[in-house]
């Protein structure tokens, strides 16, 4: 085997292939294909003997894998979830039965990956997706949840066959690499839809190109709104599936925010589509409610200061992470510890939340890819005015500032990119709340 730990075959992915990203599917498609038969995989080997979800979007994707990750397990099944990007370990992106897989098993998949490959250069999704798939595979699963890493069509995930594909919603993001318009990104997130199979679409007001692609292809179309919804009513919630079908008097989601009700709604419509083969109990439903799981998606830990941890990096995330902070009692001021990616638009994602900071504290993502201190200082100006934002040579310096100058009843905010999130949880004054 090429490396006996982690941190070295990590290392070395990232220069494995010239690209950071590359979207194609030809190459690991080919790999996947020299892979399959020792896995079991006959015939077709993009098709899994199990079934498979898989789930892609702008916003929204982590939280649907979540929500069907804990109603699975809740039930009793084995499931296996792939989610990107990680906040603290590589492990995270790939959970067997609830649980990161280990740091002995990865380097095993990674080893028979590289066999596999042959000459063939491989990104570090890639490889990392192909690893996911040869350990599921192992696992003996009763289910496989996929999460898109970029886009949809050209993704790495989508060499794949779905049972069910998820498109949780559309906002301009990566638009490097999926085009400047929402048709445009649409279309590229379509990609995962098949014919002939539900493709549900978890946003309201979702780009007409979305819909309008799925029923080209002839999918089965689910569209939150028309085809299924969620009603809320009085601390509890229903979710209003299509042919008259209905789950009532469901818990409230343990995510925050108004929208992880349509966000739990797409992932049962999801679920339902393959009840004839993987049944949900409403006490499955109301234990996974209860119990799942996300870090950094308006992550609240109170203490005196309360501090508050979201990846929200453009502007639909921003817009939901403004409506949970306001409806968030805070009875002094709110702090905003904020750095982003370099691809990102500042503008859009410090317009939404600067009607509720009263303070700034910028500084750069612990990143190559990091936007300038300038420029994210720019955008929070143009948004608003009359700020004063402090700037710092790292995250860990504006954290240290924030908490320096916040009072006992006020509420620091940590937000931006992964990375920023990251940052935060490894800091001793947030990871000690």
């Amino acid at each position: 085997m090429r490396f006996d730990n982690l941190a070295d075959w990590l290392a070395w992915q990232e220069t494995l292939h010239p690209a950071r990203i590359e979207l194609k599917l030809e190459r690991v498609g080919q790999v996947w294909a020299r892979m399959a038969p020792a896995l079991g995989l006959e015939g077709d080997p993009f098709r899994l003997s199990c079934p498979v979800i898989t789930v892609g979007g702008t916003n929204g994707k982590g939280s649907c894998v979540a929500y069907l990750d804990a109603w699975y397990r809740a039930a009793g099944y084995r499931s296996c979830a792939y989610t990107s990007p990680h906040l603290l370990r590589y492990n995270e992106r790939m959970r067997i039965d609830g649980q990161e897989v280990g740091d002995a098993a990865l380097c095993q998949a990674f080893g028979r990956v590289d066999a596999a490959r042959g000459d063939t250069l491989l990104t570090y999704f890639e490889f990392g997706t192909l690893a996911a798939l040869d350990l599921f595979l192992r696992a003996d699963p009763d289910v496989v949840l996929l999460e898109v890493g970029l886009g949809g069509r050209l993704d790495a995930v989508n060499i794949i066959e779905p049972d069910v594909a998820v498109v949780m919603s559309i906002g301009l993001d990566h638009t490097r690499w999926l085009g400047d318009t929402l048709n445009a990104i649409a279309f590229e997130k379509a990609g995962i839809f098949r014919a002939g199979r539900p493709a549900v679409i978890g946003q309201r007001d979702a780009p007409a190109r979305l819909r309008g692609r799925a029923q080209e292809i002839g999918a089965t179309v689910l569209q939150l709104g028309r085809e299924f919804d969620a009603r809320i009513d009085a601390g509890q919630w229903a979710w209003i599936g299509p042919a008259g079908a209905e789950r009532a008097a469901l818990p409230p989601p343990a995510l925050r925010g108004r929208f992880q009700y349509d966000n739990a709604a797409a992932a049962l419509t999801a679920a339902h589509c393959l009840s004839d083969r993987l049944p949900l109990s409403v006490a499955a439903l109301r234990q996974g409610l209860h119990r799942v799981q996300l870090t950094g998606r308006f992550t609240v830990r109170p203490g005196r200061p309360t501090w508050v941890l979201d990846v929200a990096h453009n502007a639909p995330a921003a817009a939901g992470l403004a409506a949970n902070l306001s409806a968030l009692p805070c009875g002094g001021r709110r702090h905003a510890v904020f750095s982003l990616l370099e691809d990102k638009d500042a503008v859009a994602v410090s317009a939404a939340l600067a009607p509720l900071v009263d303070h700034w504290h910028l500084a750069p993502a612990p990143a190559a890819r990091a936007k300038p201190v300038a420029d994210l200082c720019a955008a929070v100006l143009a948004a608003s005015p009359q700020a004063q934002p402090r700037r710092y040579p790292d995250l860990d310096a504006a954290i240290a500032g924030a908490a320096s100058v916040a009072a006992a009843d006020d509420c620091i905010l940590v937000f931006g990119s992964f990375t920023t999130v990251e940052a935060a949880l490894r800091n001793p004054l947030v990871a000690s709340v």
